[in-house]
């Protein structure tokens, strides 16, 4: 089994959580979007939208997130069982999974971005994308999808409105789970869940952002779940090792190295 993936892809913490919980071996290939190697032919053939992240098995391909990781458990769960094939996610497990999924947080990321990074690294971008449509013709048009997403991405950064619907879809979605957190110690219950792997990433990336203080300490059932599932060691082998701490600073500034010398010597 292969997945492409990356600690920059919330949708690749997620899957990447739910192997590691459920002990499945992968084969790991790391690409970074902010370098734009998601845009690479090799990638871009297999997977045209450049999304992370992809999970290969055989000659089996998927790319929907939640797709990815309920195959997981069917994986684990026929091993675990001796071949009878199960699905162990109950109705509420479900749920919380497809409501957690349906907060994009693009543009929320983007917008809490420095503006200079965030401009620097979107004119980077461009050129790789179009470096790779000189590079490929029979790509090209798949290439300008994405080129014009690019432009359109901008766009609705500087849409106040866009922006505010995003952070309300998160603010609604926390004030749930702190509700249910008061009830439990995990999303559907007692056990750690799938629903959990899904929400762990989020709030990853809102420390990252140094946005813990408004959105996870302002809930303190929210706080105290955050901190006792960061003790997992899914956790710690999947997010931890890349954002805790000064390993943050130094994920963060290896790829922004990475950029600005490709961009100063013009190599997309």
């Amino acid at each position: 089994m292969q997945l492409y993936h990356h600690p920059y892809s919330l949708d690749s913490l997620k899957v990447r959580l739910a192997l590691e919980e459920k002990g499945i071996d992968y084969t790991s290939h790391h690409v970074n979007p902010i370098t734009g190697k998601n845009l690479d032919t090799f990638f871009f053939r297999m997977n045209p939208t450049a999304k992370l992240p992809v999970f290969q098995n055989g000659a089996h391909i998927i790319y929907d997130t939640i797709e990815i990781i309920q195959y997981i458990e069917r994986i684990a769960e026929k091993v675990s069982s001796g071949g009878i094939d199960l699905n162990v996610s109950n109705q509420e497990v479900v749920e919380w999974m497809h409501k957690i999924q349906e907060w994009d947080p693009k543009y929320f990321t983007l917008y809490h971005v420095p503006v200079k990074y965030r401009l620097y690294v979107s004119k980077f971008l461009r050129r790789v994308i179009i470096a790779r449509m000189a590079e490929c013709p029979d790509l090209a048009s798949s290439y300008h999808r994405k080129l014009r997403e690019a432009y359109e991405t901008e766009e609705k950064l500087g849409n106040a409105e866009v922006v505010r619907r995003s952070e309300e879809h998160l603010v609604k979605l926390l004030d749930e789970v702190e509700g249910k957190l008061s009830e439990a110690s995990y999303l559907t219950g007692e056990e750690f869940s799938l629903a959990d792997v899904m929400l762990i990433p989020i709030l990853a990336r809102l420390e990252v952002l140094n946005l813990e203080l408004e959105f996870i300490n302002t809930r303190p059932n929210l706080s105290d779940y955050w901190a006792v599932v960061k003790q997992r060691p899914s956790y710690k082998k999947v997010i931890g090792r890349y954002f805790d701490g000064w390993k943050r600073q130094k994920t963060l500034l290896k790829t922004w190295c990475f950029v600005q010398v490709r961009s100063m010597m013009r190599r997309y």
